[in-house]
C-alpha cells in the first residue's frame, strides 16, 4: 500500500490544521507523531470499515479522524492545538484490514512520508 500524507504546517496555539492521507487501497489507517528525541506515538486510528476509531488520551476531544472510502482518504482534523502537539505526523496502513484499530507502530505495514506540524506558544 502506498500512502501520501499532506496538510502539515505552522500554527499558533489554539489553532487548527487538517492532515490528509491518501492510500492506494482500502485499509485500516493510523496517525502517529514523533517529536525530536522522542519515540513515535499513536495519535488516532480508524479501522478499514470506518466502524471503529481510537484516540490517544492527549488528543481526545480535540482531534477527529475520519475516512472517505470512496477515495481511500483518511483525514485528521486537529483543533485547539498545543505546543506539545508539535512533531512529524505519519500516516500508516494496516493492509490486513483487521476489525480493531491498531495502536502500536510495528503492527502497521506501510508508512507515509511524514508531514511536519509546528505549534507555537
Amino acid at each position: 500500500v502506498q500512502l501520501q500524507a499532506s496538510g502539515g504546517g505552522f500554527v499558533q496555539a489554539g489553532g487548527s490544521l487538517r492532515l490528509s492521507c491518501v492510500a492506494s487501497g482500502r485499509t485500516g489507517m493510523g496517525w502517529f507523531r514523533q517529536a525530536p528525541g522522542k519515540a513515535r506515538e499513536f495519535v488516532a486510528g480508524v479501522n478499514w470499515s470506518g466502524s471503529r476509531t481510537e484516540y490517544a488520551d492527549s488528543v481526545k476531544g480535540r482531534f477527529t479522524i475520519a475516512r472517505n472510502n470512496a477515495n481511500n482518504t483518511v483525514t485528521l482534523q486537529m483543533n485547539s492545538l498545543k505546543p506539545e502537539d508539535t512533531g512529524v505526523y505519519y500516516c500508516a496502513a494496516d493492509s490486513l484490514r483487521r476489525s480493531v484499530v491498531l495502536t502500536v507502530p510495528s503492527q502497521y505495514d506501510s508508512w507515509g512520508q511524514g508531514t511536519l506540524v509546528t505549534v507555537s506558544s
